[in-house]
Order: C-alpha cells, then sequence, then structure tokens
C-alpha cells in the first residue's frame, strides 16, 4: 500500500492553533526542492514549525501518528524526521496551487524522504478547490479535506494540490526520512 487516510489527528481547535503557530513564524514564498520558485508550478505562502518550543506537541502528533501508519499500512525503514513541519498557505487571490510532482529529489534531504503527511488545517467550509490529489495505479485520489484529517503516501508518488478557487486553503506537511529504496 503507497496511501493512507487517517481521520481528525487535530481537533478543529488544535487545527486553528497550528495555523496560528505558523501566521506568528517568519513567512516566505514556497519554493521547490533546491529552493527553485516557479509560480506557474506554485503559488503558497509557507512558513516552518520548529519541534521544539510552542510547536512540540505538534510534531509530538505527527511522529505518533506517522509511527502507527507506517506499521499498519507501510512498513517502510523510517529513522527519522530531519525537516521541520511545514505549513502551507493557499490563497484565491494569486490562484495558489502546487502542480504535479514527487517529494523525492535531488539533494541531501530530499532523496531520503520515504513517507509524506499532510494534514487538512483549514475547515473544509472555508476555501474552495485546492484539493490533495495524488497519483497511484493510475488513479487520482483525493487527500481528507475534514480539518485535522492526514493523508499519508508514499514520497515518490506524484501529488497535487489544485488551484484555490475561494479562500484559503492551510495544511501541515512533514517528510519522514530513511534510507533509499531497494
Amino acid at each position: 500500500m503507497f496511501l493512507h487516510a487517517i481521520p481528525a489527528i487535530f481537533s478543529p481547535a488544535e487545527a486553528a492553533e497550528v495555523i496560528r503557530l505558523a501566521e506568528t513564524a517568519q513567512r516566505a514564498d514556497g519554493g521547490l526542492v533546491g529552493g527553485h520558485h516557479h509560480h506557474n508550478i506554485r503559488r503558497a505562502e509557507i512558513s516552518w514549525l520548529d519541534d521544539r518550543g510552542d510547536a512540540a506537541w505538534v510534531m509530538e502528533r505527527i511522529v505518533s501518528t506517522v509511527a502507527e501508519a507506517n506499521r499498519a499500512a507501510f512498513d517502510f525503514d523510517i529513522t527519522e524526521f530531519a525537516e521541520r513541519l511545514q505549513v502551507a498557505s493557499y490563497d484565491e487571490t494569486v490562484e495558489g496551487h502546487y502542480d504535479w510532482h514527487a517529494d523525492i529529489g535531488d539533494g541531501p534531504l530530499a532523496r531520503k524522504r520515504k513517507l509524506t503527511i499532510v494534514v487538512q488545517l483549514s475547515d473544509p467550509d472555508t476555501y474552495a478547490g485546492g484539493e490533495l490529489e495524488i497519483s497511484f495505479g493510475g488513479t487520482i485520489h483525493t487527500g481528507g479535506r475534514g480539518q485535522g484529517d492526514a493523508t499519508l503516501f508514499a514520497s515518490f508518488l506524484a501529488h497535487r494540490v489544485a488551484p484555490v478557487t475561494r479562500g484559503r486553503r492551510h495544511s501541515l506537511t512533514c517528510w519522514c526520512h530513511g534510507p533509499a529504496f531497494r
């Protein structure tokens, strides 16, 4: 299995708190692996949460969720969480989106990505569009839209965030690392 959904790993109040933490952090224009910026591929504002301090509980929840899901659905060799948590904001005013891509890339951390977890932070009634779509087996699968829902998938799968057509969508992403696939 290369795709797994988990409903409500955060309550609506916890999801709102993650958004608040991200809004108090330094924000930047979302780029691609390697730090390149191509607005025709990605239009998002991102911020990074540390695994210590006010956001430590967020990382603890992600780690325990990934450990359980990995045992149940993937059985990948996960050895570390080498990157900070990323919160992305996709806004209708800039047609926020992230075109088809895979999370494994050329770079010391990106080439070690094994699993990606994306958590929906926004109330689905506050935005339109912005679906997380994952291509697997010739079929497009859509990630959970419920506030606090998590979608885990193998980092080599092509996926995208469709353009947001109304409002603003926030999501949390974390990559789980391990030795190269064989």
